[in-house]
C-alpha cells in the first residue's frame, strides 16, 4: 500500500476512532452506578483559606466570659499548633464580634454576616463536626481535593469524571472557576488541585478564565474556516493514531479526545458564557456582581448553566478567607462576596427542579481557633488554622434538608458529637452519586488506589431515607 493511500485510510479511521474515543471518554465505567443514585452532578463552593466557623455557623456566646483569658490546657490537650501560633506566650480567647440568630423551621444558627444563607437554611444540611488531618493550607487544600496531603493523587472531580463520565459531549465533564476576593489575594491555588494525578489526563478539570476567552485558543486563527479546522484536526488525529499504534500510550488517546472536545467547545462555551438572554430577575437573585466576569456571583450563575447542560463536576474556588489578623474587617468582606450568590444558586437550582439531583457543598479546608493569633485589641483580632473542627453545609442530591449534624465544645475547639472526616465526606458524596467508594479504584504502580484510600465511612444520618 502506498503512503498516500495508507495515510488517507488512517485519516478516515482516525476520524472514526476520534469520535469513538470522545464517546468513550464520556461513558461511565462498566458496573457504575453501583446502586441507585440520588445526585447526577456536584457543585463545590470552596472557600479557600479556612473561613471561621465561630463567625459563620457555630456560635459560641459563652466565650465572652473568657475574653482575653488563656485557652485552658485541658481543652487544647497539647494539640498541634501552626508555626504562626507556636511562638505565642499566651492563647487569649476572643468571642465573635458578630451576632447570631436561629432561622427557618429547622432553627439553624447563622451569623449576621450571612443574611441570604439564613433565608435558605431549610434547604441546607449543616455539618458542624468536620475535621481534617492537615493544619497548613497547601496540604489541607490538597487533602480536601484529593484525599491525600501530598500532591500527585487525582482530584475528586477527576475521580468522578473517570467513574461517571459526562452527560454533555460538547463541554468538559469537570470545570473549575476561581474568584479572587477583594483582599490581599489569599493563598495560591495550583492547577494540580483539579488535576488527574495518575489517571489519564482527559479526566482533569478544565479551568475557565475570568478575563478574555474562558478557555484559551478556542478561537480559530484569523482566516481559517471552520471546515479547514475540521480537516486539520482530522489530519492531526491520523498522526496521533499512528503514534498510538506505535507506542500504545493512553495519553495519546487522551490527546485525540481533548482536541475533539476543544473543537466542540468552540461552539458550546461562547453560548454557555453569553448571559444576555438571562432575565433581570436572575441578576436580582444573584446580585449585580453576577454581571461581572470572574466574580463569585458570576461563577455561581455559570455553575447553574453548566449544571443545566449536564456537566458532572463543577468547582468554584473563592480566595482570601485566611484571617490571621483583621478578621472583623476581612470576614464581612468575604461573606459579602459570596453569601447572596451561594444562597441564590441553591434557590435557582430548586426553582428549576435541579436541586433534587444536584449536590451542592459549601466548605473550606479547615476552621479557625477560638484564641487570637497575633495582636488582640478591643477592635481587632485574628484566628489561626484549626483542623480539629469546622462547619460545612450541603444541599440537594439526596441530603436531608433542614438539619444540623454534629456539635463542638463550648470553645468550638473539639468535637463532642458525630465527628465527620474528609474521607467520610468523600465517601458519602460518592454514595449519593451511586458509587461505592471502596469499588471506584485505579491500578497504578501495582496498587489499586481509591479516593478514600483505606478510610471513609458513610455519614448515613445526613442521607434521605431513600438513600
Amino acid at each position: 500500500m502506498n503512503l498516500e493511500l495508507s495515510v488517507s485510510r488512517r485519516v478516515f479511521l482516525g476520524g472514526l476512532a476520534t469520535g469513538m474515543l470522545g464517546r468513550t471518554a464520556l461513558a461511565a465505567l462498566p458496573g457504575i452506578p453501583h446502586h441507585k443514585a440520588a445526585a447526577k452532578r456536584v457543585i463545590i463552593l470552596f472557600q479557600s483559606g479556612g473561613p471561621s466557623q465561630l463567625e459563620s455557623f457555630d456560635p459560641k456566646p459563652g466565650v465572652a466570659k473568657f475574653y482575653k483569658q488563656d485557652l485552658p490546657e485541658s481543652v487544647r490537650m497539647g494539640q498541634r499548633l501552626t508555626t504562626m501560633s507556636a511562638s505565642q506566650s499566651s492563647f487569649p480567647m476572643v468571642p465573635s464580634k458578630f451576632s447570631f440568630k436561629q432561622y427557618g423551621q429547622s432553627g439553624a444558627w447563622v451569623s449576621e454576616l450571612f443574611p441570604h444563607t439564613a433565608k435558605v437554611v431549610d434547604d441546607l444540611c449543616f455539618i458542624k463536626s468536620m475535621h481534617t488531618e492537615q493544619i497548613n493550607h497547601d496540604p489541607a487544600v490538597t487533602f480536601f481535593q484529593t484525599g491525600f496531603q501530598i500532591a500527585g493523587r487525582p482530584s475528586i472531580g477527576a475521580w468522578l469524571n473517570y467513574g461517571l463520565g459526562s452527560d454533555n459531549q460538547d463541554l468538559p465533564g469537570f470545570v473549575v472557576m476561581i474568584s479572587p476576593g477583594q483582599g490581599t489575594g489569599g493563598q495560591p491555588l495550583y492547577d494540580r488541585l483539579w488535576g488527574a494525578g495518575f489517571l489519564p489526563s482527559k479526566y482533569q478539570g478544565v479551568k475557565f478564565r475570568s478575563v478574555g476567552d474562558p478557555v484559551l485558543y478556542l478561537k480559530d486563527p484569523e482566516g481559517l474556516k471552520r471546515e479547514d479546522r475540521r480537516a486539520w484536526l482530522d489530519w492531526l488525529a491520523s498522526l496521533n493514531r499512528l503514534k498510538l499504534e506505535e507506542a500504545g500510550d493512553p495519553e495519546t488517546a487522551a490527546r485525540i479526545a481533548q482536541y475533539e472536545l476543544a473543537f466542540r467547545m468552540q461552539a458550546s462555551v461562547p453560548e454557555l458564557t453569553d448571559l444576555s438572554a438571562e432575565p433581570a430577575s436572575t441578576f436580582e437573585l444573584y446580585g449585580e456582581d453576577a454581571r461581572k466576569p470572574g466574580t463569585f456571583a458570576a461563577n455561581c450563575l455559570l455553575a447553574r448553566r453548566l449544571a443545566e447542560r449536564g456537566v458532572r463536576f463543577i468547582q468554584l474556588f473563592h480566595r482570601d478567607w485566611d484571617h490571621h489578623g483583621g478578621l472583623p474587617k476581612g470576614m464581612p468582606a468575604r461573606a459579602k462576596d459570596t453569601d447572596q450568590a451561594a444562597a441564590a444558586l441553591v434557590t435557582d437550582l430548586k426553582q428549576r427542579g435541579l436541586l433534587e439531583d444536584t449536590l451542592v457543598v459549601w466548605c473550606g479546608e479547615f476552621g479557625r481557633t477560638v484564641y487570637c493569633q497575633g495582636r488582640l485589641t478591643d477592635a481587632d483580632y485574628g484566628r489561626d488554622h484549626h483542623p480539629r473542627c469546622f462547619t460545612v453545609w450541603l444541599a440537594g442530591g439526596g441530603v436531608r434538608p433542614g438539619m444540623t449534624l454534629g456539635a463542638t465544645d463550648e470553645f468550638s475547639y473539639n468535637i463532642t458529637e458525630d465527628p465527620v472526616s474528609v474521607h467520610d465526606l468523600h465517601a458519602t458524596m460518592l454514595h449519593m452519586l451511586g458509587i461505592d467508594h471502596k469499588r471506584l479504584t485505579f491500578k497504578f504502580q501495582g496498587r489499586h488506589f481509591r479516593l478514600t484510600d483505606v478510610h471513609g465511612e458513610l455519614v448515613t444520618k445526613i442521607l434521605k431515607a431513600s438513600m
